[in-house]
């Protein structure tokens, strides 16, 4: 396991370089690259068929800047330059628990000063560079392409995601949540996907509907790339052994799969980032822990899953032509996937008339049926459907 970037590159490379990046978060910030490379070439594609158009927008240019807009930049500079200066003075200390440093209320004073300065000035700039060419306010029209708002469109869909995890991870584990409210809020660790895929959905369909995006279009479009996104996050958590694995599988590997590594049927996550299990012998640093029983990887099952999905999604996304159905046969597909991997995959279960069922079962089988349905409606009336 590589619980930080560093570790790969000592293992790889034999060079130690201190950085401040864990694997899961790397590999969650190449899937957002990944993400917006793809939506943004569909939504191109897209327009270029007509599907979509460019969205003209009235702006007030020259306007004066607002006490908001000052209290703002004095607040954010102010947040960088007291974290960022303290970052580089404390590299170390960065280096070893980067979550706990950011979250803490420690910080540079100075440094905070320096962020406020330079925040100032660069509003009174691109203040005095409008003045320059608005002596006046004056309301003009911009025109926007669906395309140049994809980086917006992530903010929402990522700020929303991590609020939906969180909300649906807590109520999962709701005595976590009663023992130490703050620590479970705030935390990096535990997030419920099925819960950030509801919550972002519901937040993109807003930005989409304010900004007069169709909404069945966008959604088309996000749907194959939702799919590798999630497949490349997985992979973050097999490669990091953040906790999300399967069920103990002490058993023999099967003949057919003796052509394939054994960590690929069993693993035991040495050097997990959480760690968790018994010490490993002779091992040194701050990740030194292996599980007592071996495990089902469900992340690479996951991983491989979803990257199938999305080259399924892809090779068949020119050939649907109602708009909203490629999102709803992601919508089904990615239930299945999260029904097959539950079978193998630890999370708590809810008791319910005699019945185990986890969240994630009963969420992943409303997906199931909610999918289905709205694919055979999408399909039902088809020629009268209206996009929106």
């Amino acid at each position: 396991m590589y619980p930080t970037i560093s570790h790969l590159i000592k293992d790889w490379f034999g060079v130690d370089i201190p950085l401040p990046i864990q694997s899961y978060g790397f590999f969650v910030a190449m899937a957002f690259l990944v993400n917006i490379y793809f939506i943004v070439s569909e939504l191109k594609r897209k327009e270029k068929e007509g599907l979509l158009s460019a969205i003209t927008k009235k702006v007030t240019m020259g306007s004066d800047v607002t006490i908001q807009e000052w209290l703002s930049s004095v607040f954010f500079g102010f947040l960088i330059g007291w974290k960022g200066l303290d970052a580089i003075l404390r590299y170390g200390a960065f280096v070893d628990n980067p979550q706990h440093f950011i979250l803490s209320w420690e910080g540079n004073i100075l440094g905070g000063l320096l962020g406020i300065a330079l925040a100032v000035y660069m509003k009174y700039a691109e203040n005095k560079k409008n003045k320059k060419e608005y002596p006046k306010p004056k309301l003009v029209t911009q025109e926007f392409h669906p395309h140049e708002l994809v980086g917006t469109l992530m903010v929402v869909a990522a700020v929303a995601g991590i609020i939906g995890s969180k909300i649906f991870h807590n109520l999962e584990n709701i005595d976590d949540l009663i023992a130490d409210p703050v620590g479970a809020l705030v935390s990096f660790s535990g997030l419920s996907f099925l819960g950030g895929l509801l919550v972002a959905g519901a937040a993109l369909v807003w930005y989409s509907r304010r900004n007069g995006i169709p909404s069945m279009h966008l959604a088309d479009a996000v749907a194959p790339t939702m799919a590798l996104g999630y497949g490349i996050g997985r992979m973050g958590c097999q490669v990091s052994g953040d906790g999300c694995w399967g069920i103990s599988n002490p058993n023999p590997k099967p003949d057919w799969m003796n052509w394939l590594p054994d960590w690929m049927w069993s693993y035991d996550y040495p050097n997990n980032v959480i760690n968790v299990g018994h010490m490993i012998k002779d091992c040194s640093g701050k990740y030194c822990h292996a599980l007592e029983t071996p495990v089902f990887p469900t992340p690479l099952y996951e991983t491989l899953m979803m990257v199938t999905v999305f080259i399924f999604l892809w090779s068949i996304r020119k050939h649907i032509k109602i708009p909203g159905m490629l999102f709803t046969i992601y919508f089904t597909l990615a239930g299945v996937e999260r029904l097959v991997i539950e079978q193998v995959r630890i999370n708590n279960k809810y008791h319910i008339m005699g019945f185990e069922i986890t969240q994630a079962e009963i969420i992943s089988t409303v997906m199931i049926l909610a999918g289905l349905t709205a694919t055979y409606l999408l399909y039902k009336y088809r020629k009268t459907l209206k996009v929106w």
